[in-house]
């Protein structure tokens, strides 16, 4: 038995990244993206609210990474979400990528947003 064997069930953790991209699930993707354990979508950024709301009561946080420092999200874009009902916790992406990842690994209703590094 390996003491870091982790079991994200159906799930896609997200393996790496890197300038304007993500490895999930073991496939390189290109762009900013949202990630929930319904699936992965491309995301437009802050002013693309489709991605994010669909979330809406499938999961209760949403980590957004800001990319390669940590930075504000638009107030509009934070209070939408938190009418909706959806947590919002802003991080700079590698801090969004590994804390998804413990999350998810424990079975929590979580999401992130990212804007690559």
């Amino acid at each position: 038995m390996r003491l870091t064997e982790i079991d994200y069930d159906d799930s896609m953790p997200i393996d790496g990244y890197g300038p304007g991209f993500f490895r999930i699930g073991g496939k390189l993707v290109e762009g900013a993206v949202t990630l929930a354990p319904t699936g992965l979508r491309s995301w437009g950024g802050y002013e693309d609210l489709d991605a994010v709301l669909a979330l809406a009561g499938r999961v209760d946080v949403l980590f957004v990474g800001t990319g390669a420092e940590i930075a504000h999200a638009p107030r509009d874009f934070r209070e939408r979400l938190e009418a909706e009902g959806i947590g919002v916790e802003t991080m700079a992406t590698p801090a969004a990528c590994r804390t998804y990842n413990v999350l998810l690994s424990e079975g929590r209703r979580v999401a992130v947003a990212l804007l690559p590094v």
